[in-house]
């Protein structure tokens, strides 16, 4: 692992000597599988740039159930919310793998977006994807059913390793619970629904990913109950 933000998104419009800089102002720490980086409610405002290694935004129910909202990769960055407006962080970080992490003070942060408009406008897209993708996450939850809850995650993770519009191949393996986290069921209902799925020949598990065989039926599934 290197201490280096050249590969972080959200900085890639800054020369590499204005990346030097910033990296200057940033602490630094290497973090182990499960460990926790942000909780829930506190009133750090740091941003954070993932430099390695993988994150998970979590909430939690009342009950202690975990609640995912989204996986983030190296490249990607979080805490912005809270380095903007100063309230407390609005859910937890976890680490799903060692990750290697960088913060950044909010004061420094806001500096940047002053004076890169160009990094503001790529904070303003990367904030209304999110809304966007609340959005949809929140009409799901209200409008369909468990069963097809599950359809459109396994679609959604589908789409991001398609190559031909037909099949989709999904490394690693989708984790049951980690479904059922995303979508606000139980592992049982994410088993029966992929056994259903594989009967169907929508999809077939092999040793190492999970092969979608028909996108087409399988998006169909899926806006036909979204209408």
């Amino acid at each position: 692992m290197t201490d280096s933000l050249a590969g972080i998104q959200l900085l890639s419009e800054l020369t590499d000597e204005e990346i030097k800089i910033v990296q200057k102002s940033c602490s630094w720490k290497t973090y182990g599988a499960g460990e926790q980086i942000i909780d829930q409610h506190s009133e750090s405002q740091d941003i954070y740039f993932i430099v390695d290694g993988a994150v998970r935004v979590v909430n939690y129910s009342l009950s202690g159930r975990e609640i995912t909202f989204q996986d983030l990769e190296p490249g990607g960055h979080f805490g912005e919310l809270a380095a903007i407006d100063g309230l407390p962080r609005s859910a937890s970080i976890m680490v799903m793998g060692e990750a290697r992490i960088a913060s950044l003070p909010a004061k420094q942060f806001k500096n940047i977006i002053i004076e890169n408009p160009n990094i503001a406008l790529k904070l303003m897209k990367h904030l209304a994807k999110l809304v966007r993708t609340s959005t949809t996450r929140i009409m799901d939850l209200s409008t369909l059913g468990a069963n097809n809850r599950v359809h459109a995650d396994v679609l959604a993770l589908a789409r991001k390793f398609t190559t031909d519009d037909l099949t989709a191949e999904i490394k690693p393996i989708p984790v049951h619970s980690d479904v059922a986290s995303r979508v606000s069921t139980t592992r049982e209902t994410v088993a029966r629904v992929m056994s259903d799925l594989a009967r169907k020949k929508i999809v077939e598990r092999t040793k190492t990913s999970l092969l979608v065989k028909d996108l087409e039926r399988l998006e169909s599934m899926v806006e036909d109950v979204r209408g």
